[in-house]
């Protein structure tokens, strides 16, 4: 395995950082896609020449289309123009903390698609009966800053918003 890299300040897309992600009824597991701009230079280098060494290692042919990162130019996502975007992934729970360094859990809400973290990854060689890639394990991810969510936001409806219930009477035949 290659040394650890960090990327300062990504931006955080599909986070499954407190329960593993499920596919089709599947257990995944713990992941995250983070979004760096392409103007940051030097980490893309680190990445690129960590996986170039991870290549040369294992005497691989790995296409540009089964490593970690992928330009966020060609993926049609909300706020990943003009990005890099790195895929990690762990069967084991990543450490997630606050700015603080503080343990941060589900329920303080902290962490959403669009905020802007710290992530810790370790880039490794892949070749079984699924194919030869360079994967990233996710190892931490530390919130950094609030950021636009993305997509919808995840908003729900407030209580208020629904008129009041006497305009139902209480016949239930009018349904």
């Amino acid at each position: 395995m290659a040394e650890n890299i960090m990327i300062k300040g990504a931006r955080l897309s599909f986070p499954s950082l407190f329960k593993k992600a499920v596919f089709d009824g599947a257990e995944g597991k713990y992941e995250g896609t983070f979004l760096f701009p392409k103007s940051d230079k030097k980490t893309h280098k680190v990445i690129m020449d960590a996986i170039a060494t991870i290549k040369s290692e294992n005497k691989a042919k790995v296409g540009d289309d089964k490593l970690c990162i992928k330009d966020g130019d060609t993926i049609d996502y909300d706020g990943y123009e003009g990005m890099w975007a790195v895929k990690a992934s762990n069967t084991k729970r990543p450490t997630v903390i606050n700015r603080d360094k503080s343990p941060l859990t589900e329920d303080d809400e902290v962490l959403y698609a669009g905020c802007y973290v710290d992530v810790i990854i370790n880039l490794w060689y892949q070749n079984n009966k699924f194919g030869k890639r360079v994967n990233a394990n996710l190892l931490g991810v530390r919130f950094v800053k609030g950021g636009d969510p993305f997509g919808d936001g995840a908003k729900v409806a407030d209580a208020d918003e629904f008129d009041d219930d006497d305009d139902y009477e209480d016949d239930e035949d009018d349904f």
